[in-house]
């Protein structure tokens, strides 16, 4: 088994503006890729504006990984279609935990650990928020789908230690 650091649980919370790819609206659902692992949301029917509060949690081995995702339209008769992907480090993220780890109780709920800034690298639509959440750190991103005319899925991470893992 490869050295775990930890797992990266990912509330995918939803979409917004998706394309349509019915006749009027589409039957959106993500699937998640880092390295050989692959996570799937639900389905959620006739809505370009899915709610999906889903959760899917990675193992994470690498922490240069990158996360890609693609949005799929559910078809019964035909293929699938896609609605846009994107792609995002975790490296910042991981970042912000080195630091929290640094500063162990020394700050308050609230506190914003990091921001991210949205860059032609990364497909953010906003600035992204590291802070600290009830005494974990959460990463909030909206991010662009790319390869599509319109459409954004909003995010958020959070971490989670194994125990028995080296961590960092």
């Amino acid at each position: 088994m490869e050295n775990i650091l930890g797992l990266l649980r990912i509330h995918v919370k939803r979409g917004v503006n998706l394309a349509i790819r019915d006749t009027s609206s589409s039957d959106p659902y993500i699937v998640f890729y880092s390295g050989k692992q692959k996570l799937k949301t639900r389905v959620i029917k006739h809505s370009i504006n899915p709610e999906w509060n889903d959760e899917l949690t990675l193992s994470v081995t690498d922490p240069n990984l990158s996360v890609k995702l693609t949005v799929y339209d559910k078809d019964l008769f035909s293929a699938d279609d896609k609605m846009g992907e994107a792609e995002f480090s975790i490296a910042p993220y991981l970042e912000a935990i080195k630091l929290r780890h640094k500063l162990e109780g020394q700050l308050p709920n609230g506190t914003i650990i990091m921001k991210v800034q949205p860059t032609r690298q990364n497909c953010l639509s906003e600035e992204s928020h590291i802070l600290l959440n009830q005494d974990k750190l959460v990463q909030n991103m909206f991010l662009r789908l790319q390869h599509v005319e319109c459409g954004e899925v909003e995010l958020q991470l959070e971490w989670i230690d194994v125990p028995g893992s080296k961590g960092f």
